[in-house]
């Protein structure tokens, strides 16, 4: 017995020995086959560097062109899928409640999925830039749209844009790490997935090339200016393609008159001082937020207070573009959305007042949202208050007897203006609303009103908002 136990115990490996061999035979064709990439992927990695660059900034586009279509994809399908039944009587109630739970899943899939700090795309851009190497984690390229999405969609009051920067950046920074490539032509792909990114969701290529040079301080050069327009365009088409080739906001714009240049200065200086506003109020309020150490009890007093401003205020809810858009067609009624002010809203200066309230609030129901666990950016917000700065002014004019100034033009410049003063960045303010409207029919105004704004914050507060948050920890690096 010891003897046959013995030879079944030799036996058994010979036969596995044999089954292994012809298994591995039988799969040598499909090993060569899927060894093919890899050939190809090696052959990409010796092209020239300028095509090479070319190259990865095509795909660097269309993924991120692809990313941002997603984004506001997914943010309608919920806020569709979350009020399109709604009956009014219940809209007061989802005013309340539903902009805190967008952040608290959002809170939570990033606490206990991503575990990583995701807010404020551009900046955590600029400072892989300025201290991580242009290196941005994997993760980032999923994981900000499906936040962002969660909180705007609920009705979260913050931007998609410095998300989708942020997904667009680490495409590009994941696509030249997984090469091998240096710093430099790391960083430039990363400016390729943020410029896309802005071209994706604006359907504004000029501004998104733009972006790169005043807001992520890189330095153009013919070599670097071919990719970062061939990822704009790139997503820009794919953009076109799938959301069709209308432009962000519908507007009816009356013609430039030159008699209107002093109303318009006067637009520039005001933005100049809200974006002075809006740089340190916003600074302020998320500097005594998370001061609140209990995650959970920083989202409840931030859902709590998020939720009062926009049952008092319903142009806060959400991003602001219904609104924003009902300005620019001169629908002020629609605008409104509320009908708890009953015979006040019938007094001439009930509009302006009210509007007024929502410009200033709107920095607070912003950092309540990012604060209180929810992912957006202050891109969006900045556009929507610049909007109703600029007809909130014309508006009062108006009221007060100066005669016909066309309120839509000056919400269209104000977008402008107040992002000049906000980002530092007026060449990308004054290209993103020419090319966001469809048109340069104001682009006199959009110039005037922009570098005044520019002027008057810069020479108070020096820093834009990104740049301020790590100008303060000494990791600002200008390339």
């Amino acid at each position: 017995m010891i003897s046959t136990r013995s030879k079944k115990t030799y036996s058994a490996p010979v036969t596995m020995n044999r089954e292994m061999t012809i298994a591995l035979s039988s799969l040598k064709p499909m090993t060569q086959t899927l060894l093919m990439p890899k050939k190809i992927w090696t052959k990409i990695k010796n092209l020239p560097e300028p095509t090479l660059l070319l190259l990865l900034s095509l795909v660097i586009g269309l993924f991120s062109g692809l990313a941002a279509v997603t984004l506001k994809y997914s943010i309608e399908f919920v806020k569709d899928l979350l009020t399109t039944h709604m009956s009014i009587q219940a809209e007061s109630l989802a005013y309340f409640l539903l902009p805190g739970t967008g952040m608290l899943l959002s809170l939570l899939f990033v606490r206990y999925f991503v575990k990583d700090n995701i807010s404020h795309g551009v900046t955590r851009v600029l400072e892989s830039i300025s201290v991580n190497k242009s290196l941005i984690k994997p993760h980032n390229c999923y994981s900000s749209v499906i936040s962002s999405a969660l909180t705007i969609g609920f009705g979260g009051s913050v931007g998609a844009e410095a998300p989708i920067v942020y997904t667009g950046a680490a495409i590009g920074s994941n696509v030249g790490r997984s090469l091998g490539l240096n710093y430099r032509s790391v960083t430039l792909l990363v400016c390729c997935g943020a410029a896309s990114a802005i071209a994706g969701i604006f359907n504004a290529p000029l501004a998104g090339v733009l972006f790169c040079f005043e807001i992520l301080l890189f330095n153009l050069t013919i070599g670097s200016l071919i990719p970062l327009l061939t990822a704009s365009i790139t997503a820009t088409v794919v953009s076109s393609l799938v959301m069709g080739e209308g432009v962000s906001f519908t507007s009816t714009t009356a013609p430039f008159l030159t008699s209107n240049i002093p109303y318009y200065l006067i637009l520039g200086v005001v933005c100049g001082f809200v974006s002075i506003f809006f740089i340190r109020t916003t600074l302020m309020m998320e500097s005594r937020i998370t001061r609140i150490s209990n995650t959970y009890t920083r989202w409840a007093i931030s859902a709590l207070a998020l939720g009062t401003l926009i049952l008092l205020f319903p142009p806060l809810y959400g991003e602001g573009c219904g609104s924003l858009t009902a300005l620019l067609n001169n629908n002020v009624e629609v605008a409104v959305d509320s009908l708890i002010y009953g015979s006040l809203s019938r007094n001439a200066w009930f509009i302006p007042v009210f509007f007024t309230a929502v410009l200033l609030l709107k920095v607070f129901a912003m950092s309540f949202t990012n604060a209180g666990g929810g992912v957006g950016g202050t891109f969006g917000p900045t556009l929507y208050m610049g909007g109703i700065l600029g007809f909130v002014i014309a508006r009062s004019f108006n009221l007060i007897g100066v005669p016909g100034l066309p309120e839509s033009n000056f919400a269209l410049v104000g977008m402008a203006g107040l992002m000049a003063g906000v980002m530092k960045a007026p060449m990308t303010a004054i290209f993103l609303i020419a090319e966001i409207t469809g048109g340069y029919e104001l682009l006199v105004p959009l110039i005037i009103t922009s570098v005044c704004s520019f002027v008057t914050a810069r020479g108070i507060e020096p820093y834009s908002i990104y740049t301020k948050r790590i100008a303060r920890e000494g990791k600002l690096l200008t390339l």
